[in-house]
């Protein structure tokens, strides 16, 4: 269970999944926008000997790069990489307190980004009341467990997918706009030469005949 609570700027994305996550505070995973030049803080209240793990990757926008830091109740900071297209950071929590993580994209001057991040905050429980008692699971209790870790490294992996796929959609359909641009350009280059072309030999002929009016005058 976690309870993120965001303040800065971030886009129209950004504040429906902060609002949905206000909703469902079981959500641990969030994708918002991050303008150029601004700045985006979530806070979480931990609880002390608490293992969390905060991993985060740049979706779009720009050279995929964002800045990334952590600080712990007092103010120590525990975490800081500077233009990070993705990483992952593990800690535990050495008191009570709040939290703070933060994104920055200020280094930018015109570029979005959308960024995703899971924040997991202690581990998940059993899956059976008794699965951390002395005696040995049955196998149908053994079975369960098992399935139930195949299918949590499923979700891991479509997550991963959809963060790529994302990504390639993003590289292809800017290199789309970069082509459109670059044949606009080139069609208008031709345009010009051509045109350029017609009033160069115009000018030959034209001079042309004007020497030879002058000669049989």
């Amino acid at each position: 269970m976690m309870l993120l609570r965001g303040y800065g700027t971030a886009g129209p994305w950004g504040w429906l999944t902060l609002l949905l996550v206000a909703c469902a505070a079981w959500a641990s995973e969030i994708t918002f926008e991050l303008p150029d030049n601004a700045k985006q803080c979530f806070y979480e209240e931990i609880v002390q000997g608490t293992k969390c793990t905060l991993e985060f990757q740049v979706i779009t926008g720009g050279h995929y790069d964002v800045d990334c830091r952590l600080e712990g109740p007092d103010g120590s900071v525990l975490y800081k990489e500077m233009k990070k297209q993705y990483d992952s950071f593990t800690f535990t929590a050495s008191r009570n307190g709040t939290y703070k993580f933060c994104f920055s994209n200020e280094f930018s001057t015109f570029t979005h980004k959308t960024v995703y991040f899971d924040f997991q905050v202690g581990e998940d429980p059993p899956l059976f009341p008794s699965e951390n008692r002395a005696t040995a699971l049955t196998q149908m209790e053994s079975a369960c467990v098992s399935i139930h870790e195949a299918l949590k490294s499923v979700i891991d992996y479509q997550t991963h997918f959809r963060l790529r796929e994302a990504q390639g959609r993003s590289r292809a359909e800017d290199l789309n706009t970069r082509v459109a641009y670059w044949s606009i350009g080139e069609a208008i280059i031709l345009l010009v030469v051509s045109v350029g072309q017609v009033f160069l030999l115009k000018s030959f002929f034209s001079d042309k005949r004007t020497t030879t009016t002058r000669v049989t005058s």
